[in-house]
């Protein structure tokens, strides 16, 4: 009886939203405290050789991150080989142009530590603050994912591509935009967040996106909505560093 030797690789890190939660004295903390906390807990973890952190965007008043790659950037000139990356970035009400410009600056910064994770997000607070209407959550995400891999992939960008259809799209019209800077990485790694919702497992899946799961509702219920991810597209893509 023969066997097959499978090597799994499995990364360690530490995932935050920056709630501002009492402290032992029952006081709050400000958001000038939770942030210097991260910092220190960003250098404390790259020391101990953990392999990524990961911050929450929130536009509350209850957490200290409402622009994490900043808080990200500072970060980097405090530690050295630990990974960056968002928890998600709410991409929705955000632009692809400057989301990825950002995390290509962030990438530089870092010495190509960055990484973007993009999520519809579970708040709804950012709509309103940005001006989108949240029926259009859906529409929004997928158009601007999309919008966002193909600046990853093309340094001037034309949107929508020739032959891509009339449909109303969620971003505006762009002919040859520069996206500027390019990342250190040759190809900056984009992850796409999910919480339960079985279509973002099979668009997951077919656009060959890694999957980052929000275990919301126990692990149990995402065997199978992990095997509609596996079977919905011919290659997708499964490993730590896409």
């Amino acid at each position: 009886m023969g066997w097959l030797n499978v090597q799994v690789t499995m990364d360690f890190g530490i995932f935050t939203f920056g709630e501002l939660t009492r402290g032992p004295s029952g006081s709050g903390r400000s958001a000038a405290q939770r942030i210097d906390e991260t910092l220190r807990l960003a250098r404390l973890a790259d020391e101990a050789g953990l392999d990524v952190i990961g911050l929450g965007e929130h536009h509350r008043h209850d957490f200290a991150f409402s622009a994490p790659e900043i808080v990200l950037a500072a970060i980097a000139r405090e530690t050295h080989r630990i990974r960056l990356t968002t928890a998600v970035t709410v991409l929705s009400t955000a632009d692809p142009a400057r989301v990825f410009e950002q995390f290509a600056t962030l990438d530089i910064v870092s010495g190509g530590r960055a990484e973007i994770l993009a999520g519809r997000g579970v708040f709804p607070e950012s709509f309103p603050l940005f001006g989108y209407d949240p029926a259009d959550y859906d529409a929004l995400f997928e158009d601007k994912l999309e919008l966002l891999l193909q600046m990853r992939e093309q340094a001037d960008v034309t949107w929508p591509a020739p032959g891509a259809g009339t449909r109303r799209r969620a971003h505006h019209a762009l002919h040859e935009a520069a996206i500027a800077p390019r990342p250190l990485q040759e190809r900056l790694p984009i992850w796409r967040g999910v919480g339960g919702t079985p279509s973002s497992f099979v668009r997951a899946g077919q656009a060959g996106v890694p999957l980052f799961l929000a275990l919301l509702s126990g692990h149990q219920h995402f065997v199978r909505l992990v095997e509609l991810y596996r079977t919905a597209g011919p290659r997708p893509g499964t490993q730590r560093r896409p």
